[in-house]
């Protein structure tokens, strides 16, 4: 197929996606990283966020958190931390996760994990994102 590439995105627990796509958007640690067709050899880290990939026309989501990417010969490979499709994430455990982050933001004590309260946030928030 002219004008279309081979996407993987692989977690821990297995393959997420394998398709032929005209086109992603990677959430990279500095910003966001666009993929056509032929583009050259690259590898980068991806923060949290969302890949948005089109394919025959639609746009599709994807929420990862973290990893990092590999385009090589017409080839997107992602290999994240973690990746939920957008039809398989339950809104409302992200919703509610978010909800649990903010308050343990915002009721902290000095025993409180920030970091880990800044990730499950930027998860949560990235999980709802890809469902709208």
């Amino acid at each position: 197929m002219a004008g279309t590439y081979v996407f993987n995105v692989v977690a821990p627990d297995g393959q997420v996606l394998n398709k032929e796509i005209e086109f992603v958007v990677v959430p990279g640690e500095n910003g966001e990283i666009g993929v056509l067709p032929n583009h050259a050899p690259l590898i980068a880290g991806l923060g949290i966020g969302v890949i948005r990939y089109t394919e025959n026309g639609k746009v599709n989501k994807v929420a990862i958190s973290g990893g990092f990417m590999e385009v090589i010969h017409n080839k997107v490979t992602v290999l994240a931390n973690t990746a939920e499709t957008a039809g398989n994430i339950n809104i409302q455990r992200a919703e509610a996760a978010k909800e649990r982050a903010e308050k343990r933001l915002k009721e902290w004590t000095p025993d409180t994990d920030l970091a880990r309260a800044e990730v499950a946030l930027k998860r949560a928030i990235a999980r709802i994102k890809a469902v709208s």
